[in-house]
């Protein structure tokens, strides 16, 4: 037996370059597990070998500081169309979007650039070369292809990348439960029963792919964005106040509604749709997609329901926020000294200086979030009873705990 595995081994490495095997000899017996992904990988069978990705400085085990780390250009050295969409895309700004969150640094490294919280997910991000300096120094050496966080290491499956499972780590719990949402929704149901050889292979079943990266295309964008705020304002008066108060909150108006320099920030990024044909261009897009399966009036229909979601939702967010900038502007709140206004900021997060702005937070991130994301992705127990019904009972605890704050004041 042992004679076979040799004979196995010794025909595995034959068709690879001089360096690579040499990797191999040394990380058979270092990380045996890391071959192994490799040679299940298309990279072995096109004799792509380790130092075309890892440099040729690292050569043995007195010198493992000098092997390369992959970046995003590492990747489009071979795949240049598919890291042009990334770069264009949401997931390419998650590492600057982290960052930009007004507490983020107030949190523990481990959380953040040691990547057990935020920065778990949001290493996806591009990151320039201090940035990656900086987090080699400290120890956290991984994620700065980007690509990995779905094509993982070292296999790089397109086959792993296009299953729903790739997006689940990152995509689910507090503020976007998405892999919870699909998963339990009619279309993540017929998708696992697929994977289970219960439908047939050519049952169709929607993934997370299917919707959000059409044709292959990993830029990764929707109409709405993450927070399911746009411009222009809508024509709609009401809704166009309950806007203008949530941006507010966002930090990206001031409280007299003009625009803040968060604004260069936002258009930066591309994390919202600014113009209406930026937004009907991913609309259009959805509604293609959905029409493989669905007739064009009942996917109109659906979407359309999913905007008077946010639509509804936006009323009681707003309601709230004014409730809290009240309690600003009659001295029951004192403002926060790193707020630049006296105004709520919901992107502090946990770190709200009071239990009113705590909830305010929990509210936004939480259950308005949930309301229209359950009906997006066709989930009607997390549209009502995780959001709608959540949203309305944080209101109310509002209004009670502000009209307790002026009472004790």
């Amino acid at each position: 037996m042992k004679n076979l595995l040799f004979f196995v081994f010794f025909v595995s490495v034959l068709s690879v370059s001089t360096f690579a095997q040499k990797c191999v000899n040394c990380h058979t017996k270092t990380t045996p597990q890391v071959v192994t992904d490799w040679k299940l990988s298309k990279h072995f069978q096109n004799d792509i070998g380790c130092e075309v990705c890892h440099g040729s400085d690292h050569n043995g085990a007195g010198n493992v500081d000098k092997v390369k780390l992959p970046t995003i250009e590492t990747c489009e050295q071979c795949h240049d169309q598919q890291a042009g969409q990334f770069k264009k895309g949401k997931h390419a700004a998650a590492w600057a979007a982290m960052n930009a969150m007004p507490t983020i640094h107030a949190q523990p490294v481990a959380l953040i650039e040691g990547m057990k919280g935020c920065g778990g997910c949001h290493k996806l991000g591009l990151k320039d070369d201090n940035e990656i300096k900086k987090l080699k120094a400290e120890g956290s050496v991984f994620g700065h292809a980007s690509c990995d966080a779905c094509h993982t290491r070292h296999t790089f499956s397109v086959k792993e990348a296009k299953q729903p499972q790739a997006c689940q780590t990152c995509h689910q719990g507090f503020d976007h439960p998405q892999w919870e949402m699909y998963s339990t929704s009619k279309h993540g149901t017929r998708y696992l029963l697929k994977q289970n050889g219960i439908l047939p292979e050519d049952a169709p079943a929607p993934t997370c792919q299917t919707c959000h990266m059409p044709e292959g295309n990993h830029e990764v964008r929707t109409a709405w964005g993450f927070l399911a705020v746009r411009l222009p304002m809508p024509e709609d008066k009401q809704w166009a106040e309950d806007r203008a108060e949530i941006l507010k909150a966002l930090g990206v108006l001031d409280p007299q509604g003009k625009p803040t320099a968060l604004v260069d920030v936002v258009k930066a990024a591309d994390v919202a749709r600014l113009t209406q044909e930026d937004w009907q261009k991913e609309r259009d897009k959805m509604n293609k997609v959905c029409a493989d399966c669905h007739s064009e009036n009942f996917v109109k229909a659906e979407l359309s329901k999913g905007d008077e979601i946010i639509k509804n939702a936006d009323h009681l967010m707003a309601e709230g926020i004014r409730i809290v900038a009240g309690l600003y502007k009659d001295g029951t709140i004192k403002k926060h000294d790193g707020y630049p206004y006296d105004y709520p900021m919901l992107l502090t997060f946990h770190d709200a200086p009071t239990v009113i702005e705590q909830k305010l937070f929990v509210m936004f991130l939480e259950h308005r979030m949930r309301t229209f994301q359950g009906t997006f992705h066709g989930n009607p127990d997390y549209a009502l009873w995780y959001g709608w019904s959540e949203l309305q009972r944080d209101l109310g605890e509002i209004r009670e705990l502000a009209a307790s704050m002026r009472r004790e004041k």
